[in-house]
């Protein structure tokens, strides 16, 4: 009897990516506020919304429960 493969979510596959090793996984993220209406914010402000992100300790069973992989 075959296994059933379970499903990654595609607008989690999008948004999320897994990175770590030995000492935990962590799950990197880009920041929000960086889409439009831009011009209202400061250039510091849209410079250190490049850098990504991690999502935190509470958000993390949630967002382990869409990406199986």
């Amino acid at each position: 009897m075959a296994k059933i493969k379970m499903k990654t979510r595609s607008a989690a596959k999008k948004r999320f990516k897994k990175v770590g090793g030995k000492k935990g996984v962590k799950i990197k993220r880009s920041k929000a506020y960086r889409r439009h209406l831009l011009t209202g914010k400061s250039r510091k402000t849209k410079r250190n919304l490049r850098q990504s992100a991690y999502v935190s300790k509470a958000d993390m069973h949630h967002i382990m429960g869409l990406l199986p992989y």
